[in-house]
């Protein structure tokens, strides 16, 4: 049989995953590829799992969600600003459910979503298979914020979503109060929904300007979360969705049609995370951060300075060599694994992922800057 969806001709493997392979392939190589955070799940979070499967927490979920989480989640967003019931909150296989819900739940084929550039190329692969169009909207020339005049430029009579992802991956922006406010004048009143990705939210200089906390937004705003990067819960693959009522109840049918429910004592130790202090992960975020810059700057090697998220972005134009070749050669010559800038959708530029253990990262540093002067 050679019969299926076209559209998936049109799908790429995750560039991050193919890097990341390659480095695997080469003994001793430092990988500053995934941004996956070195810590371990705390340990109350870890506790509460084994509790619930200890009492019996084996069994299905309710296709929406455990209703102790729904109502934790409810009261956790409710009490940052975003206020919702938990009827509006659908948990979902980390923020990758979310966003698949999400697009595919609101995209038809032919339509169009707009994506700010440099970006995650999740987006445009969840697009794809929806059978719709990613309009790239390029920051490059703006500070990677977005202007009003071009995001208005860019919405066409089929653009029916944007999606918002700020801490930004792969730069670490964080979107202004300026670029929220184009945002809503370009879209409020219209057909078109605001995505936003908030998986770096907790992981940010300070408080991050956030569009699902404006009430005039409220039935166009989608909200997808992630319990994997500030919680250090990657493997857990837990997320939600929060949106309008009538919208999440159409998009739990989705939903159940693709998972069915999440583990139920997955759901047991979100609970526990909701309640567990996570400050300090951020703060050693920060000081890793702080660190690689002032080792950058020693390089001589410029760089976009993040505000959130645990990623640098390396300016490398001005060196002979493009980014696909300068992280092929990194890894073969040096022993040292970053992700090209064209996996994001912008050449000359190479992401280095900071969460991994402060002893990766000055040995993978060290590298680095051998590597430079090899160039």
């Amino acid at each position: 049989m050679n019969h299926w969806n076209r559209d998936l001709d049109r799908l790429q493997r995750s560039g991050i995953r193919r890097f990341t392979n390659m480095a695997k392939e080469v003994p001793g190589c430092v990988m500053l590829t995934i941004g996956e955070p070195d810590f371990d799940t705390p340990e109350p979070i870890c506790q509460a799992a084994a509790q619930a499967l200890k009492e019996g927490h084996t069994h299905y979920a309710p296709n929406q969600g455990d209703p102790e989480l729904l109502q934790a989640i409810a009261d956790f967003e409710s009490a940052r600003g975003m206020a919702c019931e938990p009827g509006q909150v659908l948990v979902t296989v980390g923020a990758t459910g979310a966003l698949y819900t999400a697009l595919t739940g609101v995209l038809e084929p032919g339509d169009q979503v707009i994506v700010p550039s440099p970006a995650f190329s999740l987006y445009e692969s969840i697009a794809t298979a929806a059978g719709a169009e990613t309009v790239r909207l390029d920051l490059s020339e703006t500070g990677l914020q977005i202007d009003y005049a071009a995001l208005a430029a860019a919405i066409g009579p089929r653009t029916r979503a944007i999606v918002l992802n700020s801490p930004c991956n792969p730069t670490g922006t964080v979107l202004s109060e300026e670029s929220l406010a184009a945002v809503k004048e370009a879209v409020l009143g219209k057909p078109i929904w605001v995505i936003c990705d908030n998986v770096y939210a907790g992981v940010c200089d300070g408080p991050c300007p956030d569009l699902t906390l404006d009430p005039q937004l409220r039935d166009q705003v989608l909200l997808c979360q992630s319990f994997s990067k500030p919680y250090a819960m990657t493997g857990w693959r837990l997320g939600y969705l929060i949106g309008p009522q009538a919208l999440m109840d159409r998009l739990l049918l989705l939903h159940a049609a693709q998972v069915a429910s999440v583990p139920t004592f997955v759901q047991k130790a979100g609970v526990a995370a909701l309640r567990t202090d996570v400050s300090a992960m951020a703060a050693e975020y920060r000081r890793r951060r702080d660190w690689c810059m002032a080792r950058l700057e020693r390089m001589g090697l410029p760089f976009i300075r993040p505000q959130g998220a645990f990623y640098i972005f390396l300016d490398i134009r001005a060196l002979p060599v493009s980014a696909e070749a300068f992280c092929t050669r990194a890894i073969r010559e040096a022993g040292v694994a970053l992700v090209p800038g064209t996996c994001f959708g912008a050449e000359g530029f190479v992401r280095l992922s900071y969460c991994c253990s402060p002893s990766a990262l000055e040995v993978g540093m060290a590298r680095l800057e051998t590597f430079l002067f090899s160039l």
